[in-house]
């Protein structure tokens, strides 16, 4: 137990009484010549939240001084809620007077002042502000004579920063520039800043996408030490490196992409043994070899956690030599990887399997649409052009289906949420966006990674070696009985809601297929769910119905997956000592602690890139009309999503014909007079009504439409 655990554990006895750091340091009996040290353990402690200094200087934990340490999640109304570290504690509520200075992000300590009956309710003001996340600020510049101030793009930040004019720096109106914070902000006084790097107008290509990238704090280039040591790495593969792995080199391996991948991350193999089960292929990029522990480059990687795909561009967690080329498993040349291949049955079942170093030579690099137009359309043109891997292919699809079908059995829940596909011109303007297709070759790719995810994660977990897996909790109770009350308005119900089996959602989402009220049982149901994250210790992924699973097939673009590559080569070749095992124990926590904060961080970036896109699509779309589904409701009004993805918003105060009030039972809108509702799953007509690129938001208004009039009379 290290001296920061006890320090805790001591202060949470209930005997323990507030006291001073020379007392502390008494009572752990430290030498005199280490009081130093043990007051700047302290300090670090009362950074980090495990402790509190009172106004006496004494020392305490924070739930015995009803203070909860956590980090704000503020909202574009001002107000915000304290998100707690503790996981067990329900969120505070803080309204925006009790902020006292803390912005968006912002790490603090709160004071419980009000806690109603309703545990999860519960009210505070921050006391303490530990760690400030928003050192510097993107946002549109606005000159007033003799001073300046910067309006933040992140609308959860709602303070304006002020900019003395000796800092302007050469900023101009409408320009986005980005700010380094020189005052932080107090109880009735707005923050100060310096502007520090001028993007553009406000209007310019490629501008917006810029602020995002500040906003989020996303790397745009790389560190000097990490380019060097990416530029030095040997493209050609020594004769040694190749003489020890096993050489795949003349079998019929491919990849299968989107059209516009540039980083191919795996590839796959497929063979009928004379048993009648299939040998199944799996070969992944082997980057541990070129991106070695501790290094530069791994350093970097670890701090990026995931490439970024943002609308216009990628943000590489790997340089490109190594991302796009000497990793990248191009067609036609040499590439070291590491390999699974798994002995499956006609029932889907592994019956065995073997992970070996290799090294490999694509045949082909195939995109989705070709391979899913010859299996689905049987494409002549393409036919002919693939006539010497189709035996392969047609086989992959035979096994695909014994996957989806296996994985349906055992209950895993497939999700049907459209993905948006947004094409942009040379400005960067979007000229197309429409619902991703998800056909057979995405099909085929995603359950050969997946049941490679699961063989793996399984194969280390009895090999009791620490391991980074990816876990999906079980969902909250009390979430699975609300969502079960709302299914009930539609006659359905979920049996044993109490420790509810993923089988019951899927057969649910089975039901309600094609049904008017799916949208929003979909939706209801994804928001009723735990986020999968990555974890050292080994839980079952809920959503997949699997007790073990790990990502290991995307190393070029997750560090969890490079990491457990280390992992794993270091296993198959006998080289974990027990000091390796105390090594891992104690590193692993921190990978996935980061590997899933920057993945949310991405998630975050992604979404708004796209958001911000779908916006600047409908600008020149004003007054025209679509039909589309009622997809959410709040007590202002509804969201509307129309079959391109794109999203707005109808107010309650633009719906004239009766008085509408808000139904949290029907998540939707009831009319008092004519009981006429617009309720989550519902088919409406919209006009586009306002479009707001600097707020991000589209309003639409209902759309007078004579044929459903007509039907009504």
């Amino acid at each position: 137990m290290n001296i920061k655990h006890k320090i805790v554990e001591f202060m949470r006895e209930q005997a323990y009484k507030p006291m001073l750091k020379e007392e502390l340091a008494r009572f752990f009996e430290i030498e005199k010549n280490q009081y130093k040290d043990f007051y700047k353990i302290l300090d670090e402690m009362e950074k980090e939240g495990l402790v509190v200094q009172t106004r006496q200087s004494t020392y305490g934990v924070p739930e015995r001084m009803n203070l909860v340490v956590g980090t704000i999640q503020a909202h574009h109304r001002g107000y915000g809620f304290l998100i707690p570290d503790d996981k067990e504690l329900s969120d505070v509520f803080i309204s925006a007077q009790d902020l006292n200075g803390a912005l968006h992000g912002d790490k603090v300590i709160a004071r419980v002042n009000l806690k109603s009956e309703d545990s999860r309710s519960q009210e505070g003001e921050i006391i303490r502000i530990l760690e400030r996340a928003n050192k510097t600020i993107v946002g549109v510049f606005e000159n007033s004579k003799n001073f300046g101030f910067v309006i933040p793009t992140n609308t959860r930040i709602t303070m304006d920063v002020f900019i003395p004019k000796a800092d302007f720096n050469g900023a101009k109106t409408n320009q986005i520039v980005e700010i380094e914070i020189t005052k932080w902000p107090e109880k009735r006084r707005n923050p100060e800043g310096r502007v520090i790097n001028i993007l553009g107008y406000k209007d310019d290509a490629g501008t917006d996408i810029l602020a995002i990238i500040k906003k989020f704090n996303l790397p745009e280039e790389f560190p000097e030490d990490v380019i060097e040591e990416a530029e030095a790495i040997d493209e050609e593969i020594p004769e040694k490196e190749i003489a020890r792995r096993v050489d795949l080199r003349d079998k019929t391996i491919f990849t299968i992409d989107g059209a516009d991948a540039k980083d191919f991350d795996d590839a796959v193999s497929i063979e009928k043994l004379d048993n009648g089960n299939y040998e199944l292929g799996v070969h992944i990029a082997d980057v541990t070899h070129y991106v070695r522990q501790n290094r530069p480059l791994d350093k970097e990687a670890l701090k990026r956690g995931t490439s970024v795909y943002l609308v216009d561009r990628v943000i590489p967690m790997l340089p490109e030599k190594l991302s796009n080329g000497v990793c990248s498993l191009n067609p036609k040349v040499p590439r070291l990887t590491l390999s699974i291949f798994m002995e499956i049955n006609d029932k889907g079942k592994v019956l065995g399997h073997k992970v070996v170093e290799s090294i490999i030579e694509s045949k082909e690099r195939l995109v989705y649409d070709d391979i899913s137009d010859i299996l689905e359309n049987k494409d002549e043109t393409l036919t002919k052009k693939y006539q010497h891997i189709l035996k392969e292919l047609e086989m992959m699809e035979e096994l695909c289906k014994i996957l989806i079908k296996k994985r349906e059995e055992r209950g895993s829940i497939e999700f049907d949420f459209p993905e948006s596909k947004i094409i942009l011109d040379e400005k960067g303007k979007p000229i197309e966006i429409s619902e991703y297709d998800r056909r057979i070759a995405n099909r085929i790719i995603e359950e050969f990674m997946l049941i490679s995810n699961e063989t793996i994660a399984e194969y280390m977990y009895w090999s009791e070696i620490p391991f980074l897996y990816r876990v999906h909790e079980d969902p909250d109770e009390e979430r699975i009985n609300e969502f079960s009350k709302f299914i009930h308005n539609f006659g359905y119900s979920l049996k044993g809601s109490q420790e509810i089996h993923p089988k019951e959602l899927q057969a649910l989402l089975k039901k309600i297929e094609g049904k008017k009220e799916e949208a929003v049982i979909n939706t209801l149901m994804l928001r009723s769910l735990k986020k999968a994250i990555y974890s050292s210790e080994s839980q079952s992924h809920f959503g997949l119905a699997t007790k073990y699973y790990c990502h290991f097939t995307s190393p070029i673009r997750r560090y969890p997956d490079l990491q457990i590559h280390r992992i794993i080569k270091d296993f198959i070749n006998g080289r974990i000592t027990e000091k390796d095992i105390e090594k891992l124990k104690a590193h692993l926590p921190e990978v996935a602690s980061q590997s899933s904060r920057r993945e949310r961080l991405a998630d975050e970036a992604e979404r708004e890139t796209d958001d911000l896109k779908k916006v600047e699509f409908m600008e020149d779309k004003i007054g025209e009309e679509y039909e589309g589904v009622v997809s959410g409701a709040i007590p202002s009004g509804f969201f509307v999503e129309l079959d391109n993805t794109i999203e707005g918003f109808v107010h309650i105060s633009t719906l004239t014909d009766d008085y509408y009030h808000y139904d949290d039972q029907i998540y939707g809108f009831v009319g008092e007079r004519s009981k006429n509702s617009y309720k989550i799953g519902d088919t409406v007509r919209i006009k586009v009504a306002k479009v707001s690129l600097a707020n991000r938001r589209i309003d639409f208004s209902l759309a007078k439409n004579e044929e459903i009039e007509d039907e009504e009379e």
